[in-house]
């Protein structure tokens, strides 16, 4: 263990948005694994991804969580922006694709002769959805979408049968389904790894607070391990207080799904893999208007060095 002496400053973490498929972020903070890797974390809440973004670029705060592709977008307009990602949680993709009526057949070219809702909130799941279809043969520009709702209007519609398919992340998608309003046709973790939630920081800051940051990966990655491990109720009971209004055992649902699919990634170490399917439907989408590196957005060697 290490010991965070009166000289240890505290990390300043933003979150991104309130969402389940963070739970590892939570878990980490509300277990005491960053202070068991010796490092004091500060958990500061955020009203939405673009905040967390601005806090971060203004100094407010240290770190923030969220996806390579805001990173991405960030070097895209400004080819001096500062902004790394430096650990991995969240390694695949946590949407679905959840129907009305059961199609273990499911094929993406059905999605051409119904209304399908996706989601408004945030951009990177339609941009990995649409490069889904293209590689499957599809013009997602001929898909009758619902663009304008929200997740829970979304749920709402389908079960009041005015889509045939809607785009969720837990709970969502564990309420349709226990209760039988939906059918999970596609998850899309299932297409691989496809970097979708990391910690983010400045360079700087990753140089000049390098032994902190190290740490903090360090719990990050002794977190990931418990949720590979623990039973479900247990991980649950840790996090619950920041999803009250999610029943226990439905929550328990949502981390077994999650983790038969292999969301988390097994270690902080961004894989280029991941990197590589998020920037070519990036690029497919148009929302990147041009190649961006790996190693200019990405670190490896500071979680390599910290698990090492």
């Amino acid at each position: 263990r290490w010991l965070c002496y009166d000289r240890c400053m505290t990390i300043i973490l933003s979150e991104n948005f309130r969402a389940l498929f963070y739970a590892p972020f939570y878990a980490a903070h509300a277990s005491g694994a960053f202070k068991r890797a010796g490092v004091e974390v500060e958990l500061r809440p955020s009203s939405d991804p673009l905040e967390a973004a601005r806090a971060l670029r203004a100094g407010e705060v240290d770190v923030m969580w969220g996806g390579p592709l805001r990173v991405l977008i960030a070097r895209d307009k400004d080819p001096g922006s500062d902004l790394v990602c430096f650990c991995d949680v969240v390694a695949r993709d946590p949407f679905f694709v959840v129907g009305a009526t059961p199609r273990p057949d499911f094929k993406f070219a059905d999605l051409l002769s119904m209304k399908l809702a996706t989601v408004s909130e945030v951009p990177t799941p339609w941009v990995c959805l649409q490069d889904d279809l293209r590689r499957a043969g599809v013009d997602p520009a001929k898909v009758d979408r619902v663009t304008d709702k929200d997740m829970a209007e979304n749920e709402a519609a389908l079960r009041e049968g005015k889509v045939d398919a809607v785009q969720v992340f837990q709970p969502y998608a564990e309420n349709l389904v226990s209760t039988g309003a939906g059918h999970i046709w596609n998850a899309a973790a299932g297409r691989g790894l496809t970097a979708y939630t990391t910690l983010v920081t400045r360079r700087g800051i990753l140089a000049d607070r390098a032994d902190e940051l190290a740490r903090m990966i360090r719990g990050m990655d002794a977190t990931l391990k418990w949720f590979a491990v623990t039973p479900s109720l247990e991980i649950v009971d840790v996090v619950q207080s920041f999803f009250p209004e999610v029943p226990r055992d439905l929550f328990a649902a949502c981390i077994d799904r999650y983790r038969a699919l292999e969301l988390w990634g097994r270690d902080p170490v961004i894989r280029r893999e991941g990197y590589d399917r998020l920037h070519a439907a990036m690029r497919s989408s148009g929302i990147l208007s041009r190649d961006i590196a790996f190693e200019d957005v990405i670190d490896t060697k500071l979680a390599t060095r910290a698990i090492g």
